[in-house]
């Protein structure tokens, strides 16, 4: 029986990894000890994206949370981490209004996915991460990357973290894989 409730979440784990091949760059050191030979998380910052472009990514995550019936409130910054673009669905939670853009801003000026801070937190240990200015140690902010440059960031916020993190990737998937062109 523990076999049915493991296959979905390693089937769900591979998922969200090949989404995060787009932005695959030099991995972050587990032990802050470690010094990598190259930057992680250093893709240059880029033109930002266009108002209409962001909204294009809003409808795309709004189509995605509408189909699996979770009401979220999802934003799209620019590649200086400004709003953009932003929708709270009918019936999404108040408090989350602040927290999908958090989540956006900090994908954005971190140059990262913001499930990078909650697994340095949780699974590395390191609390220091949440003493950094604009942190959010939550999933679900999605760099936006194009041709190599970070163009922006979207951030989803109303349900689990997985929840967020697989609504802002289904939208995300479409510059970080280029099919958005």
């Amino acid at each position: 029986m523990r076999t049915h409730i493991v296959m979905p979440g390693l089937i769900g784990a591979a998922l969200l990894l090949a989404g995060a091949a787009a932005l695959a760059q030099a991995p972050a050191p587990t032990n802050l000890d470690d010094v990598p030979d190259k930057m992680p998380f250093s893709a240059p910052y880029g033109a930002p994206i266009a108002a209409q472009r962001a909204q294009s990514l809003i409808q795309a995550a709004i189509a995605e949370a509408q189909k699996r019936g979770w009401p979220l409130n999802i934003a799209v910054v620019d590649s200086g981490a400004n709003l953009v673009a932003f929708v709270r669905m009918d019936g999404a939670q108040l408090a989350s209004i602040s927290i999908a853009q958090h989540k956006a801003r900090a994908a954005a000026r971190f140059r990262r996915p913001t499930k990078a801070f909650e697994d340095a937190v949780e699974r590395g240990d390191h609390k220091y991460v949440l003493s950094l200015d604009d942190v959010i140690a939550s999933r679900g902010g999605i760099p936006l990357i194009e041709d190599g440059k970070l163009i922006g960031a979207i951030g989803c916020s109303g349900g689990t973290g997985s929840q967020d993190e697989l609504v802002c990737t289904a939208a995300a998937d479409l510059v970080n894989s280029k099919k958005g062109r």
